[in-house]
């Protein structure tokens, strides 16, 4: 990876890290889905007339929107609106280990010992947390995002397998594009107090609208496809880790949300199982075997 995407992976982590914990904030007066399709439409409308449409790839990326947008975001902030978001940052770690296992499954990567080791460790912090006793009476949120995390994965996938010849920002205008309405028509669908979450909105909760739909999704995506379109998946991933460090610390600070020993200590074990994926040994031994400049 060159520096500049390093740079550039970076910022993403900390724009998704704090603006997960801002939704929790616009979870409150809007529902799931139409806080997703406003987020969508308002990246949407802001990218869409500086871009072509992807001519012969228009189908996959609708299929794109479909997977990476409709379906991961429904899930996901479906089930945050349950749950502490310092949790759900947590849950949505799994997204890495989901991510290597659809790369053996579908891009014919190989997964390795310490690989499967991680994936492990994964789990079964995941499997920690879910014992939690405030956890315990609410386990469906949990597997809300665990499935969304699942499809942001293969999402991820069908992104990379368009390769880096369309560009993030054109990619991301016509994901937007296609997964706005998809969202708000399952909104007044399946929800209810759209118009009322409307009026009754302050200048808050259009801040946090336009966090989501400007600097976390318009800005933070068009980064992170302009980079997964030209690294390849495993360089990427470990960057991941950077996610949940500034989303809990958000959901700390500007949340007042408190973590338990055992959030804690599965949210750790978590983590260690994607460090244990992610980062090889080699890169280590050479960054501490090098002489300074």
């Amino acid at each position: 990876m060159k520096p500049v995407h390093i740079l550039m992976v970076i910022a993403v982590q900390i724009l998704w890290g704090f603006g997960f914990a801002m939704s929790k904030v616009g979870l409150g007066p809007f529902p799931p889905l139409f806080l997703m399709g406003m987020r969508y439409g308002l990246a949407a409308l802001v990218l869409v007339w500086f871009v072509r449409p992807p001519s012969g790839m228009m189908w996959k990326v609708f299929a794109a929107a479909v997977v990476s947008g409709t379906i991961t975001y429904g899930l996901v902030y479906s089930g945050l609106r349950d749950l502490y978001a310092s949790t759900a940052t947590l849950l949505t770690q799994l997204q890495v280990p989901f991510l290597a296992l659809l790369g053996v499954v579908l891009l014919k990567e190989k997964l390795s010992l310490r690989g499967m080791l991680g994936m492990a460790f994964a789990f079964g912090g995941v499997v920690l947390i879910t014992g939690e006793p405030r956890i315990q009476g609410n386990l469906g949120p949990v597997f809300v995002v665990v499935a969304g995390s699942l499809f942001w994965a293969l999402g991820q996938i069908m992104i990379r397998r368009l390769g880096g010849g369309i560009g993030g920002m054109r990619l991301l205008a016509w994901i937007a594009t296609f997964a706005s309405p998809q969202l708000l028509v399952g909104s007044f669908i399946l929800e209810e107090g759209q118009f009322v979450a409307l009026a009754e909105a302050g200048w808050k909760d259009w801040g946090v609208i336009l966090y989501l739909g400007l600097a976390m999704t318009a800005l933070a995506y068009s980064m992170w496809y302009h980079v997964l379109g030209r690294c390849e998946v495993n360089r990427v991933a470990p960057f991941l880790l950077l996610n949940p460090l500034a989303a809990i610390v958000s959901s700390v600070v500007f949340l007042g949300e408190d973590l338990t020993l055992m959030i804690t200590v599965g949210g750790v074990i978590i983590i260690l199982g994607i460090g244990i994926m992610t980062i090889s040994p080699a890169v280590w031994r050479h960054r501490w075997t090098t002489p300074a400049a």
